[in-house]
């Protein structure tokens, strides 16, 4: 079965996620007041969702169709300025100078970050979070570890933005407690002058 069919088939049976990104939630004060928003690899489009309320006119892109479709139905319903689009990102990434606001939450292709970076407008802002190889529970998220971080690989990664927040507890500590099992970051390009 192909990764589009795979993920399809779980969005077929899958109800509709309310909750946005912790990324988002602790840093909605770092999102841009108006502007173009994407958010990358959507799913059904809680973060989508999340950022069109905040006054962003957002593209919301996914390679499962029926998730686009599922979030093309909330959209409608909802009157929120959204272009769902099925788009295979790691063939079609965004256009360099696109976006004030990019998100990224659950997915890893690293050949497609000097993409998102480039595709950030001067002063635009970054939010990605996803599962790390140091998880404290591997239930969650992807079993092949290609698709998992190493530790401090999004500050990395994300390197020739300057940074604004950023999250990795690991094993660290006291793990019954705390952020695991994912990093975040927010990041920003640097502004024009």
């Amino acid at each position: 079965m192909k990764d589009a069919d795979r993920w399809d088939e779980r969005y077929r049976t899958a109800k509709s996620s309310v909750n946005p990104a912790q990324v988002l939630l602790e840093n909605r004060h770092l999102l841009p007041q108006r502007g173009r928003a994407l958010d990358l690899a959507c799913g059904l489009g809680a973060n989508t969702l999340f950022l069109a309320e905040q006054g962003l006119h957002v593209s919301a892109w996914d390679f499962s169709s029926v998730a686009i479709e599922k979030l093309r139905a909330a959209v409608r319903v909802r009157k929120l300025p959204v272009i769902p689009e099925v788009r295979d990102v790691t063939s079609q990434p965004p256009e360099p100078n696109s976006f004030d606001a990019i998100v990224v939450t659950r997915f890893l292709d690293r050949s497609i970050i000097p993409h998102l970076i480039a595709a950030l407008l001067p002063g635009g802002v970054i939010f990605y979070q996803t599962f790390l190889l140091e998880a404290v529970d591997k239930t969650i998220g992807p079993k092949d570890p290609v698709f998992r971080l190493a530790q401090n690989e999004l500050l990395e990664l994300f390197g020739p933005l300057r940074l604004l927040f950023y999250r990795e507890e690991g094993r660290a500590g006291d793990i019954s407690q705390g952020f695991r099992n994912e990093a975040m970051l927010v990041a920003r390009n640097s502004p024009r002058g």
